[in-house]
């Protein structure tokens, strides 16, 4: 849909995609259930579930990668900030620049930035996901809080996921879009990420050791020690001032619990079978047994194994393709295959995490897998709730209304929110199910 004063020259709408009052829209594709409102875009390629409002621009060439919010007043990438020609802004899914926030080209942000409003006047390199980017302007550094959505706003980060698969209208679901914020993109940044604190952390306590990240490891796991300095980032930004990393051990701990987490729940939804056994289940893990973690490009959001879109592209160049449709098919081979991909991702990054071959798996590996992730998925929920509580107890907000009963009339009861009591069903759901799988396997007196 196009309406309302629109200007577009040299653009592409995708399904379910819409323009409005008074939005610019040139040299640029708008992916599926998309909305951009009165702002601004020019030389972009925007991925499925983006949502731009209130007068902010793209004012150098953009690659958003989906499941973003562009808040007002925002700025991608100030143009004519070198002598060359303008660069370009890139961005994995779930990218959200606060209000009146300010970029410059040439930067790149993890999936699930998040940047606090302010004028950011220099290039930046963020590699770690689920991050609060914002400037100490009183000190004059950057600060970067890894798994800042785990850690303090579960309720948006996770209600996410929902939002785009109820919002995705698409007639014709032929292209497998991926809106799980635990898939193979994030998970393996998760695991860059390790490294990268890992190193942080080994610098800014040890600086003049040579076997740093060995170091900053070992600090990491030793819940003894206590980190009370600044531990500072490197090569995220592209000038003199510090770069501090807050909340290390945190962020550190909580990507290796997802990334467990992520691959329990990929076992309970594609590997138990109600007439299996704890041989069965054994046995369909040993055939992943040979398979690394692969890497995974994101196109046009959907996830795909970037050996698999090398391939591709290879076969375009030696013209291998008759037409648009045979390319297109290989995109709908990728969709049909994808859940068998990220079991395998997950079971791979499970092995990894763990430092245990997946032939070594046993019971009571497993076991101890479906437990913790029954203690994760709890946390998850009461994170959620939590996250949501945190606005009715604020103050600020309750300030505006005469009254409790009031502020529930025009907000909504905290008990009555449908997203919390969904989730509050679906953690019901996951405890039964990996209760009965954990059943099954205490039942047996299989050890591999």
């Amino acid at each position: 849909r196009i309406f309302y004063g629109v200007k577009a020259v040299r653009f592409i709408l995708s399904s379910f995609s819409q323009l409005k009052y008074g939005a610019r829209l040139i040299n640029s594709f708008l992916g599926d259930n998309s909305t951009i409102s009165c702002c601004e875009v020019l030389n972009s390629l925007l991925f499925p579930a983006h949502e731009q409002h209130h007068n902010n621009s793209f004012l150098c060439a953009a690659l958003i990668m989906g499941q973003s919010n562009m808040a007002a007043g925002a700025t991608i990438g100030s143009n004519h900030n070198s002598r060359s020609a303008d660069g370009e802004i890139i961005a994995n899914r779930g990218f959200w620049p606060g209000l009146c926030v300010s970029l410059k080209h040439n930067s790149k942000f993890a999936s699930y930035s998040l940047i606090v409003k302010g004028d950011f006047l220099y290039e930046l390199n963020i590699k770690l996901p689920f991050s609060l980017i914002s400037t100490d302007v009183q000190n004059d550094r950057l600060i970067i809080l890894p798994g800042y959505w785990f850690l303090y706003n579960m309720y948006a980060v996770m209600r996410n996921s929902k939002k785009f698969i109820a919002r995705d209208k698409r007639t014709m679901k032929n292209q497998h879009l991926e809106y799980d914020v635990l898939a193979p993109d994030t998970i393996n940044e998760m695991f860059d990420s390790l490294d990268i604190i890992e190193e942080a952390v080994g610098k800014s306590i040890y600086p003049n050791w040579t076997n740093s990240k060995i170091e900053g490891k070992k600090v990491l796991l030793d819940n003894q020690i206590k980190i009370n300095q600044d531990i500072y980032l490197e090569n995220v930004e592209c000038s003199k001032r510090k770069v501090v990393l807050l909340k290390p051990r945190e962020s550190y701990n909580l990507f290796k619990k997802l990334i467990r987490h992520y691959a329990a729940t990929q076992i309970l939804d594609h590997l138990v079978d109600e007439n299996d056994g704890a041989l069965d289940i054994l046995n369909k893990l040993q055939q992943y047994k040979d398979i690394g973690r692969k890497q995974f490009e994101n196109i046009g959001g959907q996830i795909v194994p970037k050996e698999d879109l090398k391939i591709l592209i290879e076969d375009i160049k030696a013209d291998k393709f008759k037409n648009w449709q045979e390319i297109h098919q290989q995109y709908h081979k990728w969709s049909a295959n994808y859940n068998q991909e990220k079991l395998a991702h997950a079971l791979a990054s499970l092995a990894e995490i763990t430092k245990t071959p997946i032939e070594n798996w046993d019971v009571q590996f497993i076991s101890n897998l479906i437990e913790e992730s029954i203690a994760t998925q709890q946390w998850i929920y009461t994170e959620i709730y939590n996250s949501r509580k945190k606005d009715y107890e604020n103050p600020f907000r309750y300030m505006v209304y005469e009254n409790e009963e009031e502020m529930n009339v025009v907000i909504g009861s905290l008990e009555d929110n449908a997203f919390i009591k969904s989730e509050k069903e679906e953690l019901t759901k996951f405890v039964n199910k990996a209760k009965s799988f954990l059943s099954v396997l205490s039942n047996s007196t299989v050890n591999i």
